[in-house]
């Protein structure tokens, strides 16, 4: 893979790699065809201001709910539903990206407006939400070539400023005290990953398994409660078409309560791994890591803590991640294209989680 290859890819939530041939729409898929005339129907009674007629597309991707352009003469539309089929009862549980959206939208925080939930499966064959269509710039590479070092510089700050802004929310103020559970939320993130990974295992890696036994021992006490993303990436977010900021922060599908940490140090982990590790930040005005942790902390009041346990941590999430992956390709359930590349990544990222382990005290 080139260094321009490298850069342009990045590990997502669901383990696989997120870019350009990725974006953009296409005609929808046979199988995740719907009845759109009862569509449209649904949204004259149910969409404040819609007037058809209607034209849908299917976003390109692996997005575990499909997720749809629907074009009309005067604005456009997203619909983001769940599969078809029979689901475990908590999965893509699309009335909670819906209700998050709704709660920060409420709030002046850059999201979509969120326009409508229909949870009868009787209209198109399953649960959806509609919300509105940001029109924007999505950057996939992370040095942003494109830009100049000014605009870098602001586009990163804006990035990380947003992450801060959403994490000083009160949860229970907006309408979301019980978005997710008590307790400790590294500690229930790190027993869900383990489980995943023993369920999907399909060879020894020693190194999970040191990582396994040593973070529980480990987990630093949770300060606070926030209202946590899940899946905050550059690419994640649409930009305003001309200025550096942040217009809408999208794929909320892993949002619920949590630590704060757990979102910042995930978002830190561009600058460790391929993306901006060995891009020379200084000659392209983009913060250090140092520098960027600073910004979080100047708009949060929080304090830098230790980033070895919790990179740690976020490459043995990602472990657990891929693992899966590999899970679903032995069992003939993987639907992606790049399932077999992102399976082939769990003893890299299981090693570098043991790596940072002992930087943070592992023995």
């Amino acid at each position: 893979m080139t260094e321009n290859e490298k850069r342009g890819s990045v590990i997502v939530a669901d383990g696989v790699r997120k870019d350009e041939e990725f974006s953009g729409t296409k005609p929808v898929e046979e199988r995740h065809r719907f009845d759109e005339l009862r569509l449209e129907a649904w949204m004259r009674d149910n969409v404040e201001g819609y007037e058809g007629p209607l034209v849908v597309l299917q976003f390109k991707g692996g997005q575990s709910n499909p997720t749809y352009r629907l074009n009309t003469p005067k604005r456009s539309y997203v619909m983001r539903r769940k599969p078809f089929g029979k689901l475990l009862p908590s999965a893509h549980a699309v009335d909670r990206e819906y209700r998050v959206i709704a709660a920060l939208g409420k709030q002046g925080f850059p999201v979509a407006r969120a326009y409508a939930l229909c949870q009868d499966d009787g209209v198109i064959g399953a649960a959806f939400y509609i919300m509105s269509m940001e029109e924007g710039r999505v950057f996939w590479d992370p040095a942003l070539p494109s830009q100049d070092g000014d605009a870098r510089r602001k586009i990163f700050t804006s990035k990380i400023e947003t992450l801060a802004k959403l994490h000083m929310f009160d949860p229970v103020a907006i309408g979301l005290g019980d978005f997710g559970k008590p307790g400790n939320y590294f500690a229930r993130q790190i027993d869900r990953w383990t489980k995943q990974y023993r369920a999907s295992e399909t060879q020894h890696i020693p190194e999970f398994e040191k990582v396994a036994e040593w973070l529980p021992k480990t987990v630093p006490e949770q300060a606070r409660v926030s209202i946590v993303h899940g899946d905050y990436r550059l690419d994640n977010m649409i930009f305003h078409a001309t200025e550096p900021r942040v217009q809408a922060v999208l794929d909320w599908e892993l949002s619920t309560l949590g630590d704060p940490m757990a979102d910042f140090t995930y978002l830190l982990m561009q600058w460790i791994m391929p993306g901006l590790q060995g891009v020379d930040l200084k000659a392209l005005n983009i913060p250090s890591l140092e520098e960027a942790a600073q910004i979080y902390c100047n708009a949060t009041g929080m304090s830098v803590p230790d980033l070895n346990w919790y990179f740690s941590y976020n490459l043995f999430r990602l472990a657990g991640i891929t693992q899966g992956i590999a899970g679903r390709i032995r069992d003939g359930t993987a639907a992606n294209a790049k399932a077999l590349e992102s399976a082939k990544r769990t003893v890299p990222l299981s090693q570098a989680s043991w790596e940072y382990a002992q930087k943070a005290g592992a023995v």
